[in-house]
């Protein structure tokens, strides 16, 4: 939106820039330049009055160059013609003996963004390049990188990179860190900078010269170098070992990351690693900056995956404060459940039932679910609070507790008993459709047990048709149909006024669906009845999916300090960032030489039908609600039964990149366990499973069943195939 009265503004300040009388006058000609810049900020077009702003760009003036400059490459694209008039004079300026002019205006010559700039902008690049002054040279450095984005599809020539190379050995710190942002851009189709032994060595030794964020960046570079021998490894981790306690968080996070990932082959010195870098991560989590705290807060959860008793002893500092955002009291919940211990487990309920009662309801509820997950281990002193919290009789708080009382009786089935005593006791019902299901559950599964059951389903009966959610009217059905199983005597009055309203007068066709398949199945009789309907009330197996299980550091190290921590909920996100430092060197042993030509690194090339990778780890819960959502795309028996022992397992399967998520302990029937890998573009689960069959022709063999996201026949036979190929060695009886 133009200004009122812009044209004449911009005549004013024409009149002025070629008024010889202000010419004449310093200060007066620089306000009148500072004006032009303070109207074009503001958005006011002041693109006729460039020509007056190229003669002005002629003076010993820093202050004055640098506004016509900037003002220049705001309207070189829109002026591509009178730009072209401009170079003439930003050429001379690169060859002026001050080096301060000659790095501004090679910089500023470099932002323009015109057709045909490139033609005048290489030879002051290659002679900033060798420039005397550190300034110049940094400043051509990164012109290289604008350079090559202003030609992609052209390209850099090779002398140019072979510069860059030599210029690795500069001594000003900032052009060597520049050096690396602008290979890694020109060299990005071709792998990125090639970090051989001379190079990694000379990084290291520079380390100490450079600012906390070029040693954060150079500690990235250094993750695609790999050391000959453990001699090597253990020179280059004494050198990194004193940054593991920089002041800089970023430091020692990045140089944790490296000694994790050049350390793979040494647990003992992975575990130290994490030790020493435990104070970093701790401070991060108390920053006065709430994202850097938030930040920390992922790290750490990662961290505690391979070392789940590193932060028990500073569980209070994990404790929320009033004035955090609810996603950093949410992620400091999390982190509070992995660190409940026998000694810390009573402070922990006290602050976690303090939270319960958040004005927040979404925080509330958080904190509800957290002492449930804690109930699976304490579940005495958990149901105690639970309970305690029903009588608040809030809407949002009892919908929560009747939730976590659901998965309480599910995980754990030593608490069905006094999970039901709460709930026959509870007169005060969940108004909302979750808390609603979750009751409906309980009812449904353990009406033996509630004696009061039968009456409350009546309740919700009677108010159908003010019910809106179709889920709850379909957990309903479920609920009073296995009710109707165990005491046919209180309920079959209810269910036949429920079956005949869903079926003549709903109007969801889910729910009218779900009431005929009851109906139809009734008239099969009870008996066929209960064999489709009624299953386990409780899956105790299914809590190894929830439970603590320490991770290898290779597991998570791959997408430490990036993004992927901060997305762990989202798997498509935390599979897109992905750290590349599995790059390789295709360079590995070639000598930096000023002049030597340093020959790009090429990816490898799978030759493989099927190449499986681990990728980002995936959580125990994410796995379980994938796996719960999709379908089986293949089954098949095996002619063995389950291996020997399951460290045996993991680490055959590790070696051909197959997780092991979780097992079932011991020697007990059914036996399962729970795998997954990456293929390409694809994610694959697999549950294996021996039950206890009587009939000999069944009995002792190994079931697999294959889930997969997208779907993709190919990989799954050659994932198969693969397991196949793994899993006879290590088994019982193998045929």
């Amino acid at each position: 939106m133009p200004y009122f009265g812009s044209e004449e503004t911009v005549k004013e300040l024409k009149r002025a820039l070629s008024n010889p009388n202000v010419q004449a006058d310093r200060l007066r000609y620089k306000s009148y330049i500072t004006r032009v810049i303070r109207y074009m900020t503001q958005g006011l077009d002041v693109s006729p009055l460039f020509m007056d702003m190229v003669k002005a760009s002629a003076t010993v003036d820093i202050v004055q160059k640098k506004l016509v400059y900037l003002y220049m490459c705001t309207y070189a694209s829109d002026k591509p013609d009178l730009a072209l008039l401009a170079i003439n004079t930003l050429r001379k300026d690169c060859a002026d003996p001050n080096p301060m002019v000659r790095g501004l205006a090679l910089r500023n010559m470099c932002n323009f963004r015109m057709p045909g700039i490139t033609e005048y902008i290489d030879q002051p690049i290659v002679a900033g390049l060798r420039d005397k002054a550190s300034y110049v040279r940094r400043v051509a450095v990164l012109g290289c990188a604008k350079l090559h984005s202003l030609q992609p599809d052209i390209g850099i020539a090779a002398s140019i990179v072979n510069e860059l190379y030599a210029l690795l050995r500069d001594p000003d710190p900032v052009v060597v860190v520049n050096c690396l942002r602008a290979l890694e851009e020109i060299l990005k189709d071709e792998g990125g900078v090639v970090i051989n032994k001379p190079i990694a060595h000379h990084l290291l030794n520079r380390m100490k010269d450079l600012d906390s964020w070029a040693q954060s960046e150079v500690l990235t570079f250094l993750l695609r170098y790999r050391p000959r021998s453990d001699d090597e490894l253990f020179d280059i981790l004494s050198l990194l070992d004193g940054f593991l306690h920089s002041a800089h968080a970023h430091v020692a996070v990045a140089t944790l990351r490296l000694f994790l990932h050049l350390a793979a082959a040494h647990p003992a010195v992975q575990a130290d690693a994490l030790l020493n870098t435990s104070a970093p991560l701790l401070a991060t989590c108390g920053s006065t900056s709430r994202e850097l705290r938030f930040a920390g807060l992922c790290h750490v959860q990662q961290v505690m995956r391979s070392q789940p008793g590193l932060f028990g002893l500073h569980y209070k500092r994990f404790f929320c404060g009033y004035s955090e955002p609810s996603y950093i009291k949410f992620r400091k919940m999390e982190i509070l459940v992995e660190l409940v211990n026998d000694e810390n487990v009573a402070l922990v309920l006290e602050e976690l039932r303090s939270y319960c009662t958040d004005v927040s309801p979404e925080l509330a509820q958080a904190a509800i679910a957290a002492i449930g997950r804690i109930a699976r281990t304490y579940s005495e002193k958990c149901l105690n609070i639970l309970t305690g919290l029903l009588a608040l009789k809030q809407e949002h708080i009892t919908s929560a507790v009747i939730q976590t009382f659901r998965d309480l009786a599910w995980f754990c089935p030593q608490s069905t008993t006094a999970v039901c005593q709460t709930v026959e006791a509870c007169l005060h019902c969940p108004l909302d459709s979750e808390g609603k299901q979750a009751l409906l559950w309980l009812l449904g599964e353990h009406a033996e047990q509630i004696s009061s059951a039968p009456y409350v389903l009546e309740g919700y009966i009677d108010g159908l048709k003010t019910e809106l959610s179709s889920t709850v009217k379909m957990e309903l059905l479920t609920a009073a149909l296995k009710m109707f199983l165990c005491r046919p005597a209180e309920t079959q009055d209810m269910l036949g006024r429920l079956l005949h309203h869903c079926v003549e007068e709903e109007s969801d066709v889910c729910v009218r669906d779900r009431a005929l398949l009851y109906y139809r199945l009734l008239q099969r009789g009870a008996e066929q009845t209960r064999k489709v309907v009624t299953g386990p009330k409780s899956d105790p197996s299914m809590s190894v999916l929830t439970g603590h299980q320490q991770e290898a550091v290779s597991q998570w190290v791959s997408n430490f300090n990036t993004l992927g921590p901060l997305s762990a909920q989202d798997l498509c996100l935390q599979t897109s960032l992905i750290s590349a430092s599995e790059r390789p060197s295709g360079a590995a042993e070639e000598e930096l030489l000023p002049g030597k030509d340093v020959a790009p690194s090429s990816p490898n090339v799978d030759q493989e039908e099927l190449s499986l990778y681990l990728g980002p780890p995936l959580s125990h819960e994410t796995f379980e609600r994938m796996w719960l959502d999709l379908e089986v795309l293949h089954r098949q028996t095996l002619g063995y039964c389950r291996p020997r022992t399951m460290p045996d397992l993991q680490a055959a399967l590790q070696l051909v990149k197959i997780q092991t998520l979780a097992f079932t302990p011991g020697e007990t029937l059914p036996w399962k366990a729970y795998l997954y890998t990456r293929g390409t573009g694809t994610l694959i689960l697999a549950e294996l499973l021996q039950e206890d069959s009587k009939t000999p022709e069944s009995e002792g063999k190994l079931v697999v069943s294959v889930k997969q996201q997208p779907p993709n026949q190919h990989a799954i036979r050659g994932f198969v195939s693969i397991l196949c190929s793994v899993l006879p060695p290590l088994t019982v009886d193998s045929p």
